[in-house]
């Protein structure tokens, strides 16, 4: 009875852990930066660049020897071509800018995302490497 019972409790302290009082993090928020992304249009078949910055909060640091970088950029209905898989980040004054050049290949509003790969100094030692996720549109005009 007592197993039963013990099997009961884990799963339901698994399934709700807000009603402890517990708080689960957000996989696309980080307490070191911000992320600003601005959809972009542009003539179908035409190259354009999606800026993605994300500027570092208040005490944090870039950590410049890590591979700052957007990966797995995909479009949801493949109606964005990309010129790279991977791009890499421009440190720049306030964080971090990614120019992603992208070409619609049909008209329309195509949603994409990718993941940000980044890194971050807070304080005299402690460093982290973290996932942030990047979602926008680009717009495929005629």
């Amino acid at each position: 009875m007592l197993i039963c019972f013990s099997a009961l409790a884990v799963a339901v302290l698994a399934s709700s852990p807000a009603s402890l009082g517990f708080e689960q993090a957000r996989t696309d928020e980080s307490p070191a930066y911000v992320v600003e992304v601005t959809d972009v249009s542009a003539k179908v078949g035409e190259p354009a660049v999606l800026h993605a910055t994300l500027r570092i909060r208040q005490g944090y640091r870039v950590l410049h020897a890590y591979n700052n970088r957007v990966i797995e950029l995909s479009s949801f209905d493949d109606g964005v071509a990309f010129e790279r898989r991977v791009v890499r980040g421009t440190i720049q004054e306030g964080g971090l800018d990614f120019a992603i050049g992208v070409r619609a290949t049909k008209p329309g509003r195509h949603p994409i995302n990718g993941y940000f790969r980044v890194g971050y100094i807070h304080g005299p030692d402690e460093f982290a490497m973290v996932s942030l996720r990047l979602i926008a549109n680009v717009n495929g005009t005629e």
